[in-house]
């Protein structure tokens, strides 16, 4: 039989019903964000957030590699901010996971998973001893008698470095979903999924090493991808270019703000690389064929997420590259917000928060 990703959830809705005791941790390249939401009859409510740095090295090739500084940052995101939960819903980075889709004949869900590992020697790359799997049933095609199916594989020693470090916290690994999955659970819950009228949503995370592209055409993926462009050579490229610190070109890339630099305009120092990344998105989009279409069927928004997806001149340009509306996603803005969780947090730092937020409302047995 598959061994399965521990209750991993391929992007279903989940039933809404009271439930409390998971907590949602998006351990990234250069960060880690922690959210805590209550699930509640009609709502969903964000009882805690907050995130704290991690060194640069201490995510290398998708693995946890300094254990110790991710183990502390996990602590004191829990310690500090007051979190009572004990059980994690966490992800692994997407780029890191194999994914499959293929068809087979309908069946029954039991003997669904007994034909699957037959599916997956075909078509995995890997020794199935020594990765998780998972499925997802996508469609019914060909007027009931076929299915769509989308198979997932993650080596072990990927999950197992991110589970490590959530046990050796003092806590108990719940939940691991990938990051693609988590984007696209956020806008689902936040947004009118049929408000594309058919068309294709791009779902653009730009966060410190990579930037990912989830295309949704009527609420299911068609392509997920990532762009080795992110923050960290966004600030690398600063630093160079002005020949100052990377220290310094970090805070101006944050804060606007550069000492014996009075009228230098952020904007138009990251002009360049804005535009770099603006191509790469475009081209990417547009070899799949989402472009915006009189027919309707083609690109209709995207919604950008991540650490930079506020970086200056970023939003605007690639509206107007792209023909159609950018915005910042706003990964709460169907969620209460509970006493501890500050509406001004959540207007600055939002967009970071997309991952956390789609995985905090992830519970075990969803599908």
């Amino acid at each position: 039989m598959l061994e399965f990703l521990q209750n991993m959830n391929l992007r279903m809705p989940i039933s809404l019903g009271r439930e409390e005791g998971f907590v949602a941790l998006d351990i990234g390249s250069s960060s880690i964000k922690m959210v805590e939401t209550q699930i509640e009859k009609s709502a969903y409510r964000v009882i805690h957030l907050g995130v704290l740095p991690l060194p640069s090295r201490a995510i290398q090739n998708n693995l946890v590699f300094d254990q110790a500084a991710v183990i502390d940052a996990i602590r004191r995101l829990i310690q500090e901010n007051g979190v009572k939960s004990n059980k994690v819903i966490s992800a692994v980075p997407g780029r890191a996971v194999i994914m499959k889709k293929i068809q087979m004949p309908m069946q029954e869900e039991d003997e669904l998973e007994a034909n699957l590992e037959f599916e997956a020697n075909a078509v995995i790359p890997e020794n199935l001893e020594n990765v998780n799997l998972d499925y997802q049933v996508l469609n019914v095609i060909e007027d009931g008698r076929k299915l769509e199916v989308l198979l997932v594989a993650v080596k072990k020693e990927i999950v197992n470095s991110y589970t490590d470090v959530i046990q050796a916290a003092g806590l108990t690994p719940a939940i691991m979903d990938v990051d693609y999955f988590a984007l696209e659970n956020m806008y689902e819950a936040n947004y009118d999924t049929k408000a594309a009228e058919g068309g294709v949503i791009g779902l653009i995370h730009v966060g410190a090493r990579y930037t990912s592209i989830t295309l949704l055409h009527k609420g299911v993926s068609i392509f997920t991808g990532d762009l080795p462009i992110g923050g960290e050579e966004f600030t690398e490229n600063l630093q160079r270019e002005m020949n100052i610190s990377i220290e310094a070109a970090e805070k101006f890339k944050v804060t606007r703000v550069l000492d014996g630099y009075r009228e230098l305009d952020l904007e138009t120092a990251l002009r360049p690389m804005v535009e770099n990344l603006t191509q790469e998105i475009r081209r990417t989009v547009s070899l799949y064929g989402a472009v915006p279409s009189e027919e309707g069927e083609g690109l209709k928004a995207i919604y950008l997420s991540g650490g930079s997806a506020k970086l200056p001149g970023l939003c605007e340009l690639l509206q107007e590259r792209m023909g159609v509306p950018v915005k910042p996603a706003e990964p709460f803005r169907s969620f209460a917000l509970g006493k501890n969780v500050g509406l001004t947090n959540l207007v600055d730092l939002g967009t970071l928060f997309a991952v956390s937020a789609g995985l905090s409302i992830r519970r075990p047995g969803d599908r």
